[in-house]
């Protein structure tokens, strides 16, 4: 039988998903509803036989598009899954948040969605979270591992990480070890459209050209992502598209321009 690439990039995910689950216990998925999020609960589908044996966190800031919350509470029912949503009503309700109070960007994105993970994570005791990144997204991202340790404070040492060859994982580590979990670390946006595209799974609409001549590329909250100048309406539009394209994926990301440093700080800090 002929094995494409897409066939050795999924065969590899759902090895490290079922590693993760067979080694670790209390795990949890973060779900961005955004397309590497969305084909990453695909591939748990899959890993599992139809059924996703562990949570799904959504972060909610309450800035994001209201068609993203409803497609994602379509998608849970549809698919019959545990939706666990977490949301820093504290400093909502205080006001401090970008645009209305007095915090950046960056400070924002601290609180509402680090912040409001990590809450998450100490309400049910996750002792491991599969997150959708990939090392092409960010520069920071490629320090990362599979399975990467966090500090008790969730935070991240990119300097202090296993060491991972040929497909050797490190999977024991000190008890009360927080792990993330990255089956998608090898895979780049466009291998992301190319699946979407061979396993028809159904993403949001905002990621094709609405008639305008825009659409989103990277989902976001509403006042800090911007659509990029595209007139792609379907998948494989998409993929022609990015094959030609120079621009950065987080480019219509307002939070990325407001240092040079704001991604990195936020994982560092403890977020994806």
């Amino acid at each position: 039988m002929h094995r494409d690439h897409l066939d050795e990039l999924e065969s590899e995910s759902i090895f490290i998903l079922r590693e993760a689950f067979a080694k670790f216990d209390n795990l949890a998925m973060l779900w961005s509803i955004g397309k590497d999020s969305t084909a990453l609960l695909w591939l748990a589908r899959k890993a599992f036989f139809g059924h996703v044996p562990f949570p799904l966190v959504h972060i909610d800031t309450s800035y994001k598009i209201p068609s993203m919350i409803e497609y994602r509470d379509r998608v849970v029912r549809e698919w019959n899954l545990q939706l666990v949503v977490g949301m820093n009503t504290r400093v909502l309700e205080e006001g401090r948040t970008f645009p209305n109070g007095r915090a950046t960007r960056v400070e924002c994105c601290g609180m509402l969605k680090k912040d409001a993970l990590q809450d998450v994570i100490a309400q049910y005791k996750y002792t491991g979270i599969i997150v959708g990144v990939r090392r092409d997204e960010d520069p920071t991202r490629a320090k990362e591992r599979y399975f990467s340790p966090r500090n008790a404070t969730m935070e991240w040492n990119a300097s202090d990480q296993p060491p991972e060859f040929w497909n050797q994982f490190k999977t024991d580590f000190a008890p009360g070890t927080h792990i993330r979990i990255h089956p998608l670390l090898h895979w780049t946006e466009l291998n992301v459209w190319e699946y979407i595209a061979r396993e028809r799974i159904p993403v949001h609409p905002l990621y094709f050209d609405d008639g305008t001549g825009h659409r989103y590329r990277s989902l976001g909250c509403a006042p800090c992502t911007a659509p990029m100048v595209s007139t792609a309406t379907t998948v494989q539009e998409i993929v022609e598209e990015l094959r030609a394209t120079r621009v950065p994926e987080r480019a219509g990301r307002a939070q990325d321009h407001e240092s040079e440093d704001a991604f990195e700080k936020l994982r560092r800090d403890g977020y994806m």
